[in-house]
């Protein structure tokens, strides 16, 4: 008599492992550093160089408008090209669309500019991570997104 053998699960049925607010956490630190070193290797000498003043700090000073597109830069192209940035690489972490599509460049910049800009305001959006079950942040909410673990 032959064995019966399983059928193969398809792997779109598979629930996907959602990252949480730690996993989460350690990889933005991480990103923060590379954004922090990309600053004080190129933005911080070009200013220098230019004899801009990198000590006069407000809203609408050069330094700061330079250092947002940094950030925000990078956390935009890091998406799109690759779906991660470097902290969510380390940690084996991924954003994905919830309706399984690819990233658009509406997601993403609704994603990683606006959504972002609004968490970073209001920083209990950061925390919710921890308590819904999809463990989305407001900016995560927004643009239909999530963060899971790389298979």
């Amino acid at each position: 008599m032959e064995k019966q053998t399983e059928p193969s699960k398809n792997l779109s049925s598979i629930e996907p492992q959602f990252a949480g607010f730690w996993m989460r956490f350690w990889a933005y630190l991480l990103d923060l550093v590379v954004i922090g070193s990309i600053d004080r290797i190129i933005i911080n000498p070009a200013f220098r160089a230019l004899d801009i003043n990198l000590f006069e700090v407000n809203i609408f000073s050069p330094i700061t408008i330079a250092t947002a597109i940094t950030f925000y830069g990078y956390f935009v192209l890091m998406t799109k090209f690759f779906g991660q940035t470097l902290g969510k690489m380390a940690f084996g972490l991924k954003v994905v669309n919830l309706d399984g599509n690819s990233l658009s460049w509406s997601t993403i910049l609704f994603r990683e500019w606006i959504g972002r800009f609004i968490s970073t305001t209001v920083l209990i959006s950061y925390v919710i991570v921890a308590f819904l079950p999809k463990k989305q942040g407001l900016h995560d909410i927004f643009a239909d997104t999530t963060v899971v673990h790389e298979k």
